[in-house]
């Protein structure tokens, strides 16, 4: 907090009226289930980034990032979708929905300083999001419910971005509480906190970020999404969230190629590994969720196709080393993989992991434990 307050300061010249801090994510099961209407199971991350804000008098933005040190200025009247580029359209669209939507916010000077590691799934894009709203609207008086932040960052992302996610990303960082995971139902917005405590039962959560490049994410992000979109309208539902694994089969005798059909049945065998992990979860039981990690990892990979050579060979090096099961998380192309890990075998499949990019002539990884964190809030 100390830092980015200091460099407000420094980049504007005078003190911020607030920081708030929001948290990356990680999603421990329910990938590409969120715009189907489907399930997932975040947790936040102790990673976060603070923004440090001030008001302004002259209805003018000004924002900048430690990291993106380049300042965009603009009044916030002429803020208008994909007219702001790089870094900087997440907090403009984030103001700009704000402001769309009748919130009495004006001009002010914006900073972020990121520990989330960029690139790698975890959601620095959801957090920067929720921590404008929340910048953004408590400097103005106002205090949204945790829901409605949630709702307005994606809209930033949907709308502005042009960036077609679902809201489990934003419902992560502003819902989550520590050595809880977050059961979210992504059509009715319904969220459930369930034990999840790793080290109670001897285990840990492995995070490896593979540091792979990730490819083509936004137009096979949105390629994947219409897929889901239009089989949903062959089959006469709502969402795929609407197809039972009893109805599976039928479902798929009735798509007219393989690649809906494979997309369809990665969904809805997706959301009944989250309704299983959750049961598993309640029941005090989170070591037996492993193999429904690595089987969620196989339908990402050979199903709906997002996994890369690294993040495969993270998965199976941390599976040969004794991982009670792993997989990639987040949108895919890249990224991180988590693995469940007996707390005495972590240092073991870390070296695992970092023997396999060697001999596979990958960049070494980055390898990390996580613990469930708590969400987006003020700090000062």
């Amino acid at each position: 907090m100390s830092g980015v307050a200091a460099e407000f300061r420094r980049l504007f010249g005078r003190e911020p009226e607030g920081v708030w801090t929001a948290p990356g994510r990680i999603n421990l099961i329910g990938e590409h289930t969120d715009y189907n209407d489907g399930f997932a199971l975040p947790i936040a991350l102790p990673h976060s980034l603070d923004v440090a804000a001030a008001r302004r008098p002259d209805g003018v933005v000004r924002l900048s990032s430690r990291q993106f040190p380049d300042v965009f200025e603009a009044p916030l009247a002429d803020l208008v979708p994909a007219s702001v580029p790089g870094w900087a359209a997440y907090q403009a669209g984030t103001l700009w929905a704000l402001l769309d939507e009748g919130y009495p916010v004006s001009g002010m000077d914006l900073l972020v300083d990121s520990a989330i590691p960029t690139g790698t799934g975890l959601s620095t894009s959801a957090a920067v999001c929720c921590a404008t709203v929340l910048a953004a609207t408590g400097l103005h008086g106002c205090a949204p419910a945790p829901a409605e932040v949630a709702r307005l960052a994606q809209r930033s992302e949907n709308d502005f971005v042009g960036m077609p996610c679902g809201i489990m990303d934003q419902s992560a960082v502003m819902l989550s509480d520590r050595g809880r995971a977050l059961f979210l139902d992504c059509r009715s917005l319904a969220a459930e906190q369930v034990p999840f405590d790793p080290a109670a039962h001897g285990m840990s959560l492995l995070v490896v970020d593979t540091r792979a490049p990730r490819r083509l994410v936004e137009g096979a992000y949105a390629q994947r999404r219409r897929s889901c979109e239009e089989a949903a309208r062959i089959l006469g539902v709502r969402a795929l969230r609407d197809v039972s694994p009893e109805e599976l089969p039928g479902a798929l005798a009735a798509l007219p190629d393989d690649l809906v059909r494979r997309r369809v049945r990665h969904v809805v065998t997706e959301n009944a590994r989250v309704l299983e992990t959750v049961d598993l979860f309640r029941e005090g039981r989170p070591r037996a969720a492993g193999p429904l990690f690595t089987a969620s990892h196989a339908s990402l990979r050979d199903d709906f196709e997002v996994s890369v050579p690294e993040v495969d060979t993270a998965v199976e090096a941390a599976l040969s080393a004794g991982a009670l099961g792993a997989r990639i998380t987040g949108g895919g192309f890249g990224g991180c993989v988590i693995a469940l890990v007996e707390s005495g075998l972590v240092a073991e499949c870390g070296r695992a992991v970092r023997a396999a990019f060697a001999e596979r002539g990958f960049g070494e990884p980055v390898v990390f434990t996580a613990l469930p964190s708590a969400g987006a809030r003020r700090l000062s």
